[in-house]
């Protein structure tokens, strides 16, 4: 009977949705857009920044594809933990108008 109730835990486990994620950032300036979609993640903008949730789990993915539409990132965070200083680096790589677009462009 034991055994019958740790397989049945684990295949609730297994089968219950993966809790979403949620991330914030700080654009260097303030998005046209109140609302920017992102890959898997809509993200809604105002004078405090921006917020989103995903059930997505890779924070400089997403910082990433935020930075190239909203342009560079002051600050991110996933799940209340910032991203590391070498992280928000390489996501504001590819911000939109940054540095690594322009080296494209030469």
């Amino acid at each position: 009977m034991t055994r019958f109730a740790a397989i049945f835990a684990l295949a609730a486990l297994a089968s219950a949705p993966a809790a979403a994620g949620t991330y914030s950032a700080k654009p260097a300036v303030q998005p046209d857009s109140a609302r920017i979609v992102g890959k898997n993640i809509v993200w809604k903008c105002g004078t405090d920044g921006c917020r989103g949730s995903t059930e997505a789990s890779r924070p400089l993915v997403i910082c990433q594809n935020l930075a190239r539409h909203a342009g560079r990132i002051e600050s991110f965070t996933a799940d209340g933990q910032p991203l590391s200083a070498d992280q928000l680096a390489k996501c504001n790589a590819s911000a939109k108008g940054g540095d690594a677009e322009l080296a494209k462009a030469n």
